[in-house]
């Protein structure tokens, strides 16, 4: 098991770019399987989870070529549906919770699709009910093996009908589009989620001859094909690590120029990062974040105490709220942290308490947390990575600290984020992985 051992207390100078977004590329990877002829994405972080989905599409049978740095061609023209009941499919499918978007597409093209019960981070409950109610409505077949574990789909024809989401499931609306762009008539979904990774899932499949009307929208119309054709897609750049990155230049007193961004597709980030007092500035399609000694909280207009809370895009992503914990530790005021979607998610806080944070944790979904306006550096301590973005946060924590912080468990940070302690170390981090 490996670990981060840092020295923190430094100040970062210099730029980072981020990597191709991670929630972008378990979906699209996925929907290579809809056709027989060759796909081409680049851009696609080359991180662990994402690899692992790499390694799961070549063992059914899809040729895969790396073509270069973050550019995979993918050719699902031999594709072994019988493989999907293997003991080694089950093996890489249950450690990886985005193995649920393969069902989509095999039960689109293929008629059938069997996965595991996914595993993924302990975050609390993330139920999959969106998903199988979703494709039992386009008519298949769902079966679920309790004593194996397993979920099973089948269907002869899928057809058009109308499905209103009971949530607005990313990796639902991901997994229904993918299934409906080859059935039979019309799929309207309503309460669809809308963030730009879903965007960009929707313009890959148009430019493979799907139609679908209303992207960017939570009322989508698919209009099923008979058949899809091979395509090129650049992935987006991973929203999550901008928000890291903006969060560990205000940790660290840093300035930063964070590159290459897609601004226009952050949605509400920025704003809720000057919110906490950050000076987030936009140049261009990059943002730097300058060197700040302090950084306040604003209050609601009433003066009552500001809440940052996650909500379906275009709110703000819960992928983000530990790294706005962790900011929010040395700012200026007060804020309370409201995690609706996770239950799990903010019991991380506890390492930060130890670190000297003043955080109230009020129940499994809420954190309030006073700001120590820098009066009283954090402490280093030892920790362990629960998760892959509570990880993150937690480096960003012991970055700031002062002393030796060692963060074991970091197999759960290289899930989401590619090469981290080396690209940090380049702009005057001091990581060492053991």
């Amino acid at each position: 098991m490996a670990r981060f051992i840092i020295e923190g207390g430094n100040s970062l100078a210099g730029a980072l770019t981020p990597q191709g977004a991670k929630n972008e590329a378990l979906q699209v990877i996925c929907a290579t399987l809809l056709t027989a002829e060759k796909v081409t994405l680049s851009n696609i972080p080359e991180i662990s989870d994402v690899l692992k989905l790499i390694d799961i599409l070549k063992n059914i049978g899809v040729s895969v070529e790396r073509l270069a740095k973050g550019t995979y061609s993918f050719c699902a023209d031999k594709v072994d549906v019988d493989i999907l009941t293997s003991p080694l499919f089950f093996q890489q499918a249950v450690t990886l919770r985005g193995s649920i978007m393969i069902i989509g597409p095999m039960l689109s093209r293929f008629g059938k699709g069997t996965i595991p019960q996914p595993g993924g981070d302990k975050i609390g409950r993330r139920r999959l009910d969106t998903h199988f109610r979703g494709f039992e409505s386009l008519g298949a077949q769902f079966i679920f093996d309790a004593e194996n574990a397993l979920f099973r789909v089948e269907a002869k024809k899928l057809k058009g009908c109308y499905i209103l989401l009971d949530e607005a499931s990313v990796t639902g609306t991901a997994n229904l589009i993918m299934a409906a762009v080859m059935a039979e008539g019309t799929t309207t979904i309503y309460n669809a989620a809308c963030e730009p990774y879903v965007q960009q899932l929707c313009r890959m499949l148009i430019s493979m001859g799907a139609k679908i009307d209303g992207t960017g929208s939570n009322l989508l119309h698919i209009h099923g094909v008979t058949s899809l054709k091979g395509c090129k897609h650049r992935l987006l750049p991973d929203m999550i690590e901008v928000g890291s990155f903006i969060g560990l230049a205000a940790m660290t007193s840093s300035d930063l120029l964070i590159k290459d961004v897609a601004y226009d597709e952050l949605g509400i980030i920025p704003d809720s990062f000057r919110k906490m007092g950050i000076n987030v500035i936009r140049m261009g399609d990059d943002i730097r974040v300058p060197v700040q000694d302090h950084y306040e909280i604003e209050s609601f207009i009433d003066g009552s105490i500001m809440t940052i809370a996650d909500a379906p895009w275009p709110g703000l992503t819960p992928d983000l709220l530990s790294i706005f914990l962790v900011v929010a530790t040395q700012a200026r005021g007060s804020v309370l942290i409201h995690q609706k979607m996770f239950e799990s998610r903010l019991f991380f806080v506890d390492r930060l308490i130890d670190m000297g944070s003043k955080i109230i944790l009020c129940d499994p979904h809420r954190a309030t947390v006073i700001g120590l306006d820098r009066s009283h550096p954090l402490r280093a301590t030892r920790m362990t990575s629960p998760d892959i973005r509570a990880g993150v946060a937690l480096l960003i924590a012991a970055l700031s600290a002062n002393g030796i912080s060692t963060i074991d468990n970091i197999d759960q940070i290289d899930r989401g984020y590619e090469n981290i302690d080396t690209r940090l170390n380049a702009i005057g981090a001091k990581i060492k992985r053991e």
